[in-house]
């Protein structure tokens, strides 16, 4: 699994790093940053979440093949 962010849609609401404060961090603007871009099994749930609860839609996990 591989988390993927789009900063540019980001709306700084912070719901994710709520949801996974492991996995997400900010910026000085308030900006999503990803902390683990590979997160570990047990917390793939956690990135799952963060990404439905998203307001912006600005993250994204993905399968790796």
């Amino acid at each position: 699994m591989r988390i993927r962010t789009e900063p540019m849609a980001c709306i700084a609401s912070g719901a994710c790093r709520r949801t996974a404060p492991a996995l997400f961090g900010a910026d000085a603007d308030g900006v999503v940053t990803v902390l683990q871009p590979q997160p570990a099994p047990d917390q793939e749930a956690l990135a799952q979440d963060a990404a439905a609860a998203c307001p912006a839609a600005a993250i994204h996990v993905e399968d790796e093949a």
